[in-house]
Parts: structure tokens; C-alpha cells; sequence
């Protein structure tokens, strides 16, 4: 696929211009975290704390912890699935139990509000789960003096990183980075103003667009293989 998207970038998006619009573009998720460490440099051995989005961000943030020797945890966040399906999402639940719903999907879809009501509470309960699953009893970071970058393995929609950097705020962060290895180029945008800086290495248009798409290597992580990664940091 062509590298030559027309973009001009909002301020505060830092990507590879060479990357643009290619796919297969990382090995995994291990090595897209490794790519975006080195874009991270800045932030190596500070008072920064990578937070991964379970379940898939939490691969690519390891490496970018290991590499940058910065503290490390979770913000768990769950999309509110179309009662049909688990991968659609009309809206997203966070650990701090911020809840944001996508109007114009609900109105498409003709979901009712028991069905909507039925859903977030089934979102909030997986996240009440996978938090104390994933962090024990650990008291959460302490933001106010300490930025936060949060990391997934890609934007789509951008719905459920908001809901993640609304989270973090409620805690008390005044500084929120975000380090994705993928994202569409639109998401990115809505994303932008609601944080301080953007760092995406592979940045891509169009309509078809899947964060899978960016990886040679794609599959579920399962919460096994997130709690075996977060038993070498939490």
C-alpha cells in the first residue's frame, strides 16, 4: 500500500511520515512497542508512568517500560458491545466507572434502553473484574506531579481511548501522552485536543482501516497473558 496520505497533523502528533498508510508494518506487538520506545526517549528515567490498555496494549507497553525504566500499570477500560456482537462497541466503561456512549450508533442501531442499561452493566462488571484481577490491591499512581502515557496496539474509532484519558484526568493527571503503534488518521484528530502529545508510528486513511492490518503477527491476548506480563512490574 502507498505511503502517500495527504495529512497535515494537529501540533501535537508526532508519527513516521514514511510509514504512513503501510501495512505489516510490525512484527507484533512486542517489537511495536520497541519502535515506539525510541520515540519515547524524552520520557526515559522520569517520574512518567505508562499505563497499557488491557488487553492488547499491554504487550506493546511492556517493552516501552523496560526500555524508557519507567513505572508501569493498567487502565482498564471495556467497550459496551452490541448485544448481537462482541466486537462491535456503541461506548466504553473505565476502571473509575466513567461511562460514555455513542449516541449516533445507539440511534442507528435501535438499541433500547434496556438493552443499553444491560450492556453497561455488563461492561462495568468485566472491568471491576480485570482491575482487581490486574492490580490487587495496589493503591493507584499518584498523577497530579507525574505525566501519564497511555498505550494501546491501535486507534479505530478513538471512542474508547477518550473514555481511558477522561479516566486518567478524574485521577488527577494534568499530563496525558498517548503512544500508539497504529491509528486512523481521524481518530487520531479527535483524540488530539483532549491530550498533550500523540505519538503514533504507522498512521492510515480510508474507510477500511483495522489496527490488525498494521501487524504481521495479530491475535487476541487473553487476560492470562496480561497478568503474566504485569507480574514482572505490579
Amino acid at each position: 500500500m502507498s505511503n502517500e496520505l495527504e495529512i497535515n497533523l494537529d501540533h501535537n502528533i508526532t508519527d513516521k511520515p514514511g510509514l504512513r498508510n503501510n501495512v505489516g508494518v510490525f512484527l507484533n506487538r512486542e517489537h511495536a512497542g520497541m519502535i515506539l520506545s525510541k520515540m519515547l526517549t524524552n520520557y526515559k528515567k522520569t517520574d512518567t508512568i505508562i499505563f497499557g490498555i488491557p488487553a492488547g496494549g499491554v504487550p506493546v507497553a511492556a517493552p516501552i517500560s523496560r526500555e524508557l525504566e519507567l513505572l508501569f500499570d493498567v487502565a482498564v477500560v471495556s467497550k459496551i458491545t452490541l448485544p448481537w456482537t462482541t466486537e462491535a462497541g456503541y461506548g466504553a466503561v473505565a476502571f473509575d466507572g466513567t461511562v460514555q456512549l455513542n449516541q449516533e450508533i445507539i440511534s442507528r442501531m435501535g438499541l433500547t434502553l434496556d438493552e443499553i442499561k444491560k450492556g453497561v452493566e455488563k461492561a462495568a462488571i468485566k472491568v471491576e473484574r480485570r482491575f482487581k484481577e490486574f492490580r490487587g490491591d495496589k493503591p493507584f499512581p499518584d498523577l497530579e506531579n507525574s505525566p501519564a502515557i497511555l498505550v494501546d496496539d491501535g486507534i479505530a474509532s478513538g471512542f474508547t481511548m477518550l473514555v481511558a484519558v477522561e479516566a486518567l484526568k478524574n485521577k488527577g493527571a494534568n499530563k496525558i501522552i498517548i503512544a500508539v503503534p497504529t491509528a486512523h488518521l481521524q481518530a487520531l484528530e479527535k483524540v488530539a485536543p483532549h491530550v498533550d502529545e500523540i505519538y503514533c508510528v504507522n498512521i492510515r486513511g480510508g474507510w477500511n482501516f483495522a489496527v490488525a492490518d498494521a501487524y504481521q503477527r495479530w491475535y487476541d491476548v487473553d487476560d492470562e497473558e496480561v497478568t503474566e506480563i504485569l507480574e514482572e512490574f505490579i
